[in-house]
């Protein structure tokens, strides 16, 4: 028995050390080198830096519209593409804005739309979807929405 089990390892061990082959003869130095450029183009990534985060439209009158325009320049490395801008809630309404990538070093905007809807200090969120490393870059606006009723209601109560 003892036989046959060294028989056995010896045979499992011959066929275990004759069919290896040289690993490094069978690497394909071109296939590294575009492997290597792939890795480095993956890791450039867009930035979308803004001239400005958030807009202060200041004291407005209820339903009064009103706009602003937010400017973007791509510092990074790679073509930007916004794919996607929405607004926190209906009354802001963002608009405008390219679809294109935009090459490094280029410039483009968007503009925003508020219906003035609300009471007192407001404050919305922008969402800019794009290939950013982050995904997704915020913006925002902020208003003080009087609503003339509210005064005049409150004036006559206080009579």
């Amino acid at each position: 028995m003892k036989k046959i089990i060294l028989g056995l390892s010896t045979i499992c061990l011959l066929a275990f050390v004759s069919c290896k082959e040289n690993a490094a003869k069978k690497i394909d130095e071109n296939k590294i080198t575009a492997a290597a450029e792939r890795d480095a183009q993956a890791s450039k990534f867009p930035v979308l830096e803004f001239d400005k985060t958030e807009h202060d439209f200041g004291e407005i009158e209820k339903g009064t519209n009103v706009s602003t325009v937010f400017k973007y320049k791509n510092t990074g490395e790679a073509p930007l593409v916004i794919t996607d801008i929405k607004s926190s809630c209906g009354c802001t309404v963002p608009q405008d804005w390219s679809r294109e990538p935009l090459a490094p070093g280029d410039s483009g905007e968007f503009s925003v739309k508020f219906n003035g809807s609300g009471a007192n200090k407001v404050s919305k969120t922008i969402t800019v979807t794009a290939n950013t490393e982050k995904g997704k870059e915020l913006v925002k606006i902020t208003a003080f929405v009087n609503n003339p009723n509210a005064t005049q209601s409150a004036a006559k109560t206080a009579q």
